[in-house]
């Protein structure tokens, strides 16, 4: 009885503090800003980019998820700062959905992107690229038809379904993570997610060191070295914005009834996974002739010192 009138409590109130609203409201602003910003400039990069590739394909679709993200993020930033949800329930289910449908696509179009750039490493693969735009067209329909049809509908409709909710207060649905199979699922995406993590690092490490051997004299000059580089600008975001909430959600799971403030510790590193919008702004600064020369001369300053 006195942890049911708990979580009625917990449901009721903006709980907040001045600080993790500050942390939350600087991360999505970041995030909008930046991403906002790397997405206009890809767009304009994608135009010259060959549209068979199946690795613009996955760019082009992430473009895409960043953007249906961005879009949802004024809604947050409004809740945070007002600290009362001023819209329907629903569209708090949506717009608290969007930030994992957001995270798991673009995880899985950055392993895409991965894989097929590796493959053309070692040779396996001259070229991995579509037949026809259709054939382009038609698989990144069928990822938003799987995303659309199956996982966006359960999310909204199966998602803070355990209990009643104030209608005031949004991204509260922890007590969903009290069911057995929610637990479930979540510790088996937790683990699948850090053991990707872990095999794409290595692999990337790797061919680092592979690539550094052989071009040891021209290394910072030579453009397979920065596409390797664009490569670990993926892994790396992974690692920074990604990985941290799967292993505190993992903490989080077993102990979010100890107390209060551990539900907006999660909500805090939930934000950094938000932060993955920049990717697309680095990966352009990373294919920039300007930026390339600017860390080589850096790099031979730091040398001489």
């Amino acid at each position: 009885m006195i942890e049911e009138n708990r979580n009625s409590s917990d449901s009721s109130a903006f709980t907040h503090t001045n600080t993790t609203s500050a942390i939350l409201i600087t991360a999505y602003s970041v995030a909008f800003a930046g991403g906002g910003i790397g997405s206009i400039t890809m767009s304009f990069v994608l135009v010259k980019m060959n549209t068979l590739s199946v690795t613009t394909t996955a760019i082009i679709n992430l473009v895409i998820v960043h953007s249906l993200l961005l879009f949802t993020v004024p809604f947050r930033l409004h809740y945070y700062v007002k600290e009362k949800w001023v819209f329907k329930m629903t569209f708090c289910k949506v717009v608290s959905a969007m930030v994992h449908v957001h995270m798991y696509l673009t995880f899985l179009f950055y392993v895409i992107t991965l894989v097929i750039r590796w493959l053309i490493f070692f040779q396996w693969k001259d070229k991995v690229e579509f037949y026809r735009k259709l054939h382009a067209i038609a698989a990144s329909a069928a990822v938003w038809v799987v995303v659309m049809v199956f996982v966006v509908p359960v999310l909204c409709f199966e998602y803070g379904r355990s209990g009643s909710y104030n209608e005031t207060i949004c991204f509260k649905f922890h007590r969903e993570l009290q069911q057995g199979s929610v637990k479930a699922l979540n510790y088996a995406i937790i683990i699948a997610v850090a053991c990707i993590t872990c095999i794409l690092l290595g692999l990337q490490i790797f061919i680092l060191i592979k690539v550094s051997r052989r071009l040891s004299t021209s290394l910072w000059s030579h453009q397979e070295f920065w596409a390797q580089v664009k490569n670990l600008i993926f892994i790396c975001v992974i690692i920074i914005c990604f990985l941290p909430y799967h292993l505190f959600r993992a903490y989080y799971i077993q102990h979010m009834s100890d107390f209060d403030q551990l539900e907006s510790y999660n909500e805090v590193f939930l934000s950094l996974t938000a932060l993955s919008c920049l990717d697309l702004l680095f990966f352009v600064l990373s294919g920039s002739r300007l930026f390339k020369q600017k860390v080589v001369m850096l790099l031979s300053r730091l040398s001489c010192c």
